[in-house]
C-alpha cells in the first residue's frame, strides 16, 4: 500500500510538471504529388512519457463534450475516424476521417485564451481535447469547418483534463481536407480565429499570423547553390552542397522549426504517388526528430527532456494513417477504408512497441 501511494505521488508530480514542459515542439507539414494530390504529417513531442494509442471509431458513436461543470456539447460521429488518443481519453488528438479530412492539436502555450464557460454556452462547449475530435466527427471539408466556426456553433472552454496537468492544456489546431485546403484555428482572446494555411505548415507559439510574417525575414533562402565569388583575381568556390540555404535557422524553437518546415515543403520534389509522398513526409519530419536530452528543462535537479515520441502521416487519398514511435522506427499503417464503419465498437491499439533488427547475414551472396 505504501509503495502504491509513493507511485501515485510520483505520477501526480509528473502530471503537474507535464503541463509546463510538454508538447512544445510539434511540427506539422503538407506535401504534394505530381498530379496535385496532398498528404500531411506531424511530429508529437512530450516532456514526459505519455501513453498513446491508435483508435478506430465507427459512425453514429455518441460523444459528450467535457467541461469543468458537467456535460458540454453532445454529438454523434457522422464519419468513421482513426488517429491517436492520449491516456484513456477516447477523443482523437490527431487523426483523419472517412471523408479524408485530417486534423491535429498542437501546443500553443501563453497564447491560447479559451471562451469562459457559462450556462448559456454549455450546450455547445467542448474541452481543448474534444474540439479536434468534434471536427473529425462532423465535417468533410475545410469550408464546412470554417462555416461552423463563423456561425458560432462551438466554443472551446478551459477544462482540466486527465493527464494534462492542473490547468486546461493550451492548444491550437490545423485542418487539412482531401482537396489540399488547410486552415489553422486558434483560440485568441476567447474567440476562435481561423487562418487560411496554403503552405500547410504549423508549429507552436506565437500565433500563426506572426509565423507567416516572420517568413519575410528569410526570402533570400533558395534550394539552388550559391555561385563562386572572385576578389582581386582570386576565385572562391562554395565549400559544399546546400549553400543556397545558408542561414536557415537550425534550432528547435517554434519560429525556427516553422521556417525550416516551410523550406523543406516548398523545395520537396513532387512524388509520383500518394504513398511515395507519405514516405517523403517521414523523411522530412526526420529533420525535426528530437532525441532525448537535446531539449530539456531541469526542475529540482530532475531533467524533463522534450523528445519526439510519435511521428504520423495521413493519406486522404487512400484513407491510410501511418505512425512510428521513438522506441520503434517501424512504420505502421491503419487502413480506415477497411474498417467496418457501422461497427458498434471502438477499436484501440497501444502504440508502444520495441524496435526489431533484421539480421542479413544469410542474404549476402558471393560476388560475381
Amino acid at each position: 500500500m505504501k509503495k502504491l501511494k509513493i507511485k501515485s505521488m510520483i505520477v501526480a508530480m509528473a502530471v503537474v510538471l507535464f503541463a509546463h514542459f510538454a508538447a512544445d515542439a510539434c511540427t506539422g507539414i503538407k506535401l504534394k504529388t505530381k498530379d496535385g494530390k496532398t498528404v500531411s504529417g506531424r511530429t508529437l513531442e512530450f516532456g514526459v512519457e505519455v501513453s498513446t494509442s491508435l483508435i478506430a471509431v465507427p459512425v453514429n458513436y455518441q460523444f459528450i463534450g467535457k467541461t469543468d461543470n458537467g456535460d458540454g456539447m453532445k454529438y454523434k460521429s457522422k464519419y468513421a475516424m482513426t488517429g491517436i488518443i492520449t491516456y484513456s481519453d477516447k477523443n482523437i488528438a490527431d487523426g483523419m476521417n472517412s471523408a479524408g479530412l485530417s486534423c491535429g492539436a498542437f501546443y500553443f502555450p501563453t497564447f491560447a485564451e479559451y471562451t469562459p464557460l457559462t450556462k448559456e454556452n454549455q450546450s455547445k462547449a467542448l474541452s481543448p481535447v474534444d474540439f479536434n475530435n468534434w471536427i473529425l466527427a462532423q465535417f468533410a471539408t475545410v469550408d464546412e469547418v470554417k462555416k461552423a466556426i463563423e456561425n458560432n456553433n462551438v466554443v472551446i472552454v478551459p477544462t482540466v483534463l486527465e493527464g494534462w496537468g492542473p490547468e486546461a492544456p493550451p492548444f491550437h489546431y490545423v485542418v487539412y481536407d482531401k482537396s489540399g485546403k488547410s486552415i489553422v484555428i486558434e483560440p485568441i482572446g476567447g474567440e476562435l480565429v481561423v487562418y487560411d494555411n496554403p503552405i500547410g505548415v504549423i508549429t507552436n507559439s506565437p500565433d500563426f499570423d506572426w509565423h507567416m510574417t516572420n517568413l519575410r525575414n528569410y526570402t533570400y533562402l533558395t534550394a539552388k547553390n550559391a555561385g563562386s565569388m572572385t576578389i582581386d583575381g582570386v576565385t572562391f568556390e562554395q565549400l559544399g552542397q546546400g549553400s543556397g540555404m545558408y542561414g536557415i535557422p537550425g534550432d528547435f524553437t517554434p519560429p525556427s522549426r516553422f521556417v525550416r518546415a516551410v523550406a523543406f515543403c516548398v523545395t520537396a520534389l513532387p512524388a509520383e504517388t500518394s504513398f511515395d509522398a507519405v514516405k517523403d513526409v517521414f523523411h522530412v519530419l526526420n529533420n525535426f526528430d528530437i532525441p532525448k536530452g537535446f531539449s530539456r528543462e531541469v526542475v529540482d535537479g530532475k531533467i524533463f527532456a522534450d523528445y519526439t515520441q510519435l511521428t504520423c502521416a495521413r493519406d486522404p487519398q487512400t484513407l491510410k494513417y501511418y505512425y512510428k514511435t521513438y522506441n520503434d522506427q517501424t512504420i505502421r499503417e491503419f487502413d480506415l477504408s477497411s474498417f467496418d464503419a457501422n461497427s458498434k465498437n471502438i477499436l484501440i491499439l497501444n502504440t508502444e512497441s520495441e524496435q526489431t533488427v533484421e539480421n542479413v547475414n544469410n542474404k549476402l551472396k558471393p560476388a560475381k
